[in-house]
């Protein structure tokens, strides 16, 4: 007898289960073929190349569909996964009551490498939903990265700034510089570091994330593939579209002038375009909320069962 799964799984027919695997990659498709087009013939995008040089989940697995905890697949196709990692044949019971016989995730092997992984990325999203959301930084993190720089600080050096060197560093001494994110933070020049409120660390990153940051938003995406193949194939490319969406903003919202590349500014040194990217930030929140609860309930079946 082979070790159950989970009392009461949920058994996917080879139909049930393919349509939604080619759903799937029909989906990842919108975003990965332009991508692996613009490699191919040397073509970089200011906005786009983020989501797969920052973070780093490969086209090919990207595509790959998984059920996710507590999911068994039935059928001959199914066999096929065997030899993908964290996948073993399991026996499961259904709804019915009946052993089914199928392929899953192999819970004890997963845990057995990610368990602390698991732990951490909960206190993380738990921590994070439980903080009210932040929205009065503006963006001010894109500019803080860009502020005096020193040697070897330029980032995206073929870019050219909206309002200049010198009207950068006005923007930026204009405003309060609040970033709570360890990972945006570590990237500011070194003359923009004091001038922000906080000073996070990898140490505090489980404290001072809050629900409204960008960054904390799109890095749904990286928790999501993160925990792979444990998290489903609908909820990883829910948090990769929302975590495209947000770069868009993030880079609209930036010093950088991207009307070539066909992104409007949100001037946020204004009223109107503080406006725009506050009621943005706070619809990007929102979408967050509901993924986050959706990780967080994949963290705590692992966690559970482990």
């Amino acid at each position: 007898m082979l070790p159950l799964l989970a009392p009461a799984p949920t058994v996917l027919s080879e139909a049930e289960w393919t349509a939604r695997a080619g759903a799937h990659r029909q989906r990842m498709d919108t975003w990965l073929t332009p991508h692996q087009e613009r490699r191919r013939t040397g073509v970089a995008h200011p906005v786009l190349d983020f989501l797969f040089t920052y973070y780093s989940e490969t086209p090919a697995r990207l595509r790959r569909w998984h059920p996710g905890v507590g999911v068994v697949l039935t059928g001959a196709a199914a066999t096929e996964r065997l030899g993908w990692p964290f996948y073993a044949e399991v026996d499961a019971r259904d709804a019915a009551g009946e052993t089914v016989r199928g392929v899953g995730l192999d819970v004890p092997a997963f845990l057995a490498k990610r368990r602390a992984s698991v732990g951490w990325v909960e206190g993380l999203l738990a921590g994070t939903a439980g903080r009210p959301g932040q929205f009065g930084c503006f963006g001010m993190h894109e500019w803080a990265m860009l502020y005096r720089p020193g040697e070897g600080e330029v980032r995206h050096e073929q870019l050219p700034l909206r309002l200049g060197q010198a009207g950068t560093d006005a923007v930026v001494e204009s405003h309060r510089v609040q970033c709570s994110h360890i990972d945006a933070f570590r990237f500011f020049t070194r003359a923009g570091a004091p001038r922000n409120t906080l000073t996070p660390t990898r140490d505090t990153q489980q404290q001072l994330e809050q629900p409204g940051c960008l960054h904390a938003t799109m890095d749904l995406y990286k928790w999501a593939y993160k925990l792979g193949p444990a998290v489903p194939g609908e909820l990883l490319a829910d948090c990769f579209a929302l975590a495209a969406d947000v770069r868009e903003l993030d880079m609209r919202a930036s010093p950088y002038d991207l009307t070539s590349h066909g992104y409007a500014p949100v001037a946020v040194e204004t009223p109107e375009g503080k406006a725009e990217y506050g009621a943005a930030q706070r619809g990007f929140a929102d979408r967050g909320a509901v993924l986050r609860e959706r990780l967080l309930a994949v963290c705590r079946e692992l966690l559970a069962l482990g």
